[in-house]
């Protein structure tokens, strides 16, 4: 599915309405037709039921005057308050207003005391405030309505968008309406699905209101949300016949003193992910260690620093070993130490095989972010908002206040299928799509995640994947795992390890959907 700024929508409705010959007037009645279903499916039964809807004087208010009929329809008890004059409405609004016998006018702060009496008694509130209309913070009448609305603690269905919200990045300038579901028509807007506007959107309702296919699927939209039947086509099929060498085998270079945990769970995420072969290249005094961890990965002891990391002695054999393999992953808790970083540098210019880099293999290229080009191998980057920084002589700030242009723009920059982790992951090919993931918590928040991640791109990348859909495939598949482990165990306290028990059952359930 598409996931559009507010200009795009715009133009989206304008080739409905005029290339397709779609009445807007039908449009709004489609629209305000599902608020009122979804209205009614919060009430239960609206019959008897109080239901406020707060409208503005454009579009956002006439698909509120369409859902107010039909619920008085289905004998609700409605009010329909406007913020401003009636005369002031015109258009379409205008014109589902005029089927409305009952508009109580808002033109100042005094009409809105008198309602706070009456609120008490309020099951639901539709806000049709403002909608994607907003410009900058907030102010003056509509500020005090929107206060009024947060305050009085009563469920909010919003049309459209948080009245309050800014569409593209999710920001609110100012004060935003706290809705418990938001009905958005067509197509979701960027700032539904971005944090923090999430946390203002509630649940999310995509209402189907007429807009054909081929505008909503237009070629020159180019952020998409991910959904569950996306990646259930990019499954691998396992034959019946099959042994390991079918999967892919993939080489992980991780692992220092002290993290040995992250070069154990990005090989674990390969093999889980459904990876056939594992080897896990580490620092030789760690191997011991490794060994005594891992079952079923294969560990290979390597040349190392005096501080336990590997060393520029140890290219030969890494290049030897790569020669087998179908995909590398290449960073997690590698260290920073300067030989390392060399080491990463320097296999960067030779190995022709696809890469899955992370943590310290980024970090090793910060301030040379050049190098990913003069690669020959085909890269994927994993980057959280902190290594995204560092990498492009960026705040963390900075990254996260665009994370969509910041990562499609990288992924541009630098030819690679770039990842930028976080809640609503990130993810961009070279040729500037760009995937929001949906799935995942708060619960994994906690060290180790990213490391399985890493490891379960290059699994599905040495199954045969191209590295795109790796990608896609690898957070969703992330994601999902650790709302199952959530599900389960709750948020506060998963670990890892949780998650990485949760992934056959993650790709069972896609599987089970094909």
């Amino acid at each position: 599915m598409k996931l559009v700024t507010v200009e795009e929508m715009r133009e989206v409705d304008r080739r409905a309405i005029e290339e397709f010959r779609i009445p807007s007037l039908q449009l709004m009645e489609n629209a305000g037709r599902i608020i009122a279903e979804e209205a009614r499916e919060m009430l239960r039964s609206p019959l008897g039921k109080r239901v406020a809807v707060f409208a503005g004087r454009g579009n956002n208010g006439g698909d509120g005057f369409v859902a107010a009929r039909y619920l008085l329809e289905e004998g609700a008890e409605v009010k329909t308050y406007l913020l401003g004059k009636k005369e002031e409405v015109k258009g379409d609004a205008g014109a589902n207003l005029h089927r409305l016998t009952r508009v109580v006018e808002i033109k100042e702060k005094n009409d809105l005391e008198k309602l706070r009496e009456g609120f008490s008694q309020i099951d639901l509130i539709i806000d049709a405030l403002l909608g994607t209309g907003t410009r900058g913070e907030v102010r003056g009448l509509l500020r005090d309505t929107i206060e009024l609305l947060n305050e009085r603690a009563k469920p909010i269905i919003s049309v459209d968008i948080p009245s309050g919200l800014e569409g593209n990045k999710g920001e609110p300038p100012g004060i935003c309406v706290r809705a418990v579901k938001t009905v958005t028509m067509g197509l979701p807007k960027r700032g539904l699905i971005l944090y923090p506007g999430a946390e203002y959107t509630g649940e999310l309702k995509i209402a189907a209101i007429g807009i054909p296919p081929e505008v909503l699927n237009a070629g020159s939209l180019k952020v998409n949300l991910l959904e569950e039947k996306d990646i259930v086509s990019l499954l691998p099929h396992r034959k019946r016949d099959s042994h390991k060498g079918n999967y892919g085998h993939i080489l992980v270079l991780a692992g220092s003193t002290g993290f040995t945990g992250a070069a154990a769970l990005t090989g674990l995420g390969s093999l889980r992910a459904g990876g056939g072969l594992v080897t896990l290249g580490v620092p030789g005094s760690l191997n011991p260690i490794m060994e005594a961890k891992l079952t079923e990965v294969i560990s290979r002891p390597l040349p190392e620093t005096e501080p336990g990391s590997l060393s520029l002695e140890a290219e030969g054999e890494i290049l030897r070993l790569a020669q087998g393999v179908d995909a590398l992953a290449v960073g997690p808790g590698l260290s920073t130490y300067p030989e390392t970083s060399a080491l990463v540098r320097r296999l960067l210019t030779k190995i022709n095989k696809p890469l899955v880099i992370d943590a310290d293999g980024l970090n090793g290229l910060a301030g040379d972010i050049s190098l990913l080009t003069k690669s020959p191998a085909s890269i994927v980057i994993t980057p959280h908002p902190g290594e995204m920084g560092r990498l492009l002589g960026k705040t963390t700030g900075e990254v996260q206040s665009d994370r969509i242009g910041v990562t499609r723009e990288t992924a541009l920059q630098t030819g690679t299928v770039v990842v930028l982790k976080g809640a609503r992951t990130v993810i961009s090919d070279p040729e500037g799509n760009v995937y929001v993931n949906p799935t995942g918590n708060p619960g994994m928040a906690s060290a180790g995640m990213g490391d399985i991640l890493t490891g379960m791109i290059a699994s599905f990348v040495g199954q045969g994947l191209t590295e795109i859909e790796a990608a896609r495939a690898g957070v969703y598949i992330h994601g999902l795992a650790g709302d199952i482990a959530a599900g389960i165990r709750g948020e506060a306290g998963l670990i890892a390890t949780d998650l990485l028990d949760k992934l056959p059952e993650a790709i069972k359930r896609l599987q089970q959907k094909r």
